[in-house]
C-alpha cells in the first residue's frame, strides 16, 4: 500500500483529499504545519507528497526545496494561487506538477496514481544492465540515472532526466509539448503542458554552453522541440 503525505493548513481540504485516496487505497497521512510537514518528508518513507503552498511555519517552495534536494519522491504541488510565475517557480524547484484550486477530488487522485506508476516504473528499471546514451560531449546513463556534460556530472530532477533522454534517444525528430507531456508525463487531458516549457528551459541551464542559444535542445517555433545531432 503506497503511502502518501498531504501538507495542507486547511483541515476540510486535507480531510477530503485523504478520505478520496484512502477510498482508493492509499494510506494517508496529514500535517497541517509546514515545518512538521517538512520533517515527516525528509524523515520519513513516502511515495507521493501532496504539498499546498501556502503554509504556517515553512511555505510549501521551501519544502519542495529541501525535499528535492535530499529525494527523488513525486510532489505535486496545490494551490489557490493562479499566478503563472508561482507555477513556474514551483516547477522550477522541481515540483512534479501543480494544481489549482478547486479541483475535483477524482482529478487529484488520478494523478496521483499516474505519477505512482511512472515512479515505481523507474525504480524497478534499476535492476536492469546498464544502458547508456551518448552524444555530442553529453553522457546519460539510463540504469543509474545519472548525466555528464563534458564530463561534468550535471544533476536532474526525475522529469527533467526522463524528458532529456527521451529526446536525445529521438534525435533530429520534432516534438509537439502535448506529445512529450503525454509521453513524459503518462497523461493526456490532466495537467499543463507548460511543464514542458519549464522543464526544457532548465535542461538547458545544465547542459547548454549558451541557453540562450541552444546547441542540443532546439526550439522548432509554432512546431515543438527536437534533439540536433
Amino acid at each position: 500500500m503506497s503511502r502518501i503525505l498531504i501538507i495542507e493548513d486547511e483541515e476540510a481540504i486535507a480531510d477530503l483529499e485523504k478520505d478520496y485516496l484512502e477510498l482508493s487505497g492509499f494510506q494517508v497521512d496529514i500535517a497541517t504545519d509546514g515545518k512538521i510537514g517538512l520533517e515527516l518528508a525528509l524523515s520519513d518513507d513516502f511515495e507521493l507528497v501532496i504539498l499546498d503552498l501556502m503554509l504556517p511555519g515553512v511555505d510549501g517552495f521551501e519544502i519542495c526545496r529541501q525535499v528535492r534536494e535530499a529525494k527523488n519522491t513525486p510532489i505535486i504541488m496545490v494551490s489557490a494561487k493562479k499566478d503563472d510565475i508561482d507555477k513556474i517557480r514551483g516547477l522550477g524547484l522541481g515540483a512534479d506538477d501543480y494544481m489549482t484550486k478547486p479541483f475535483s477530488p477524482s482529478e487529484l487522485v488520478a494523478r496521483v496514481k499516474a505519477h505512482l506508476t511512472r515512479y515505481e516504473r523507474l525504480v524497478s528499471s534499476n535492476i536492469r544492465e546498464n544502458t547508456v546514451v551518448e552524444i555530442r560531449g553529453i553522457k546519460i546513463d539510463k540504469t543509474a540515472r545519472r548525466v555528464w556534460v563534458n564530463g561534468e556530472e550535471k544533476n536532474f530532477t526525475s522529469r527533467e532526466f526522463d524528458l532529456l533522454t527521451f529526446l536525445a534517444e529521438n534525435p533530429n525528430h520534432v516534438f509537439t509539448k502535448e506529445e512529450l507531456f503525454q509521453k513524459i508525463w503518462d497523461m493526456d487531458s490532466v495537467g499543463d503542458i507548460a511543464t514542458v516549457t519549464v522543464h526544457i528551459k532548465k535542461i538547458r541551464e545544465k547542459i547548454e554552453f549558451n541557453s540562450t542559444k541552444p546547441q542540443y535542445i532546439e526550439t522548432i517555433w509554432g512546431v515543438g522541440y527536437r534533439f540536433k545531432v
